[in-house]
């Protein structure tokens, strides 16, 4: 099922996801309407937290052929090095893109949909994704890396799209 997608400023995209005690068939239903909001949306990658649901899961697929699918339950990065600087954009936060500097490789260790722990270690674009959807599980949207100003820029133009839709 596609979900409703929160949009940025809303409040409820700061609230902080709940760790998964065990990986049930309401997860898996969870992480299956994820993958179907995220492909229809279109986007590479969505958090629980987007679609007002505070339960650390998350769901990326950064393929060109949008079929490989990747499931982290209850994420966490256990090794990051570098710096890296990407331009990222938010299903929050539609239309809006901006540079963003983050680890440039990590290790994370998660579960997947079937309950099996896992660790990966990547690079690019797969480890800019993790880490910004990660930030959607403590409360976090890309927009708060950027400047006051760019914010409060962002925040008025949002107020008018709003407007101009009412």
């Amino acid at each position: 099922m596609v979900l409703d997608i929160l949009e940025y400023p809303d409040s409820r995209l700061r609230k902080v996801a709940s760790p998964v005690a065990a990986v049930t068939a309401d997860v898996r239903k969870l992480v299956a309407d994820l993958a179907e909001t995220m492909y229809s949306a279109p986007g590479v990658g969505l958090a629980a937290t987007q679609v007002n649901v505070h339960k650390r899961v998350l769901v990326i697929d950064v393929s060109e052929a949008r079929n490989e699918l990747r499931v982290f339950i209850n994420p966490e990065i256990v090794a990051a090095e570098g710096e890296a600087e990407c331009e990222e954009g938010c299903l929050s936060v539609p239309g809006y893109y901006d540079k963003v500097i983050r680890a440039a490789k990590i290790t994370v260790r998660a579960q997947n949909e079937h309950a099996e722990v896992f660790e990966l270690s990547t690079d690019g674009m797969l480890a800019v994704c993790i880490q910004h959807e990660m930030d959607h599980l403590i409360g976090k949207v890309f927009v708060d890396y950027l400047s006051p100003l760019k914010r409060a820029r962002l925040r008025a133009r949002l107020r008018k799209k709003q407007r101009l839709a009412g």
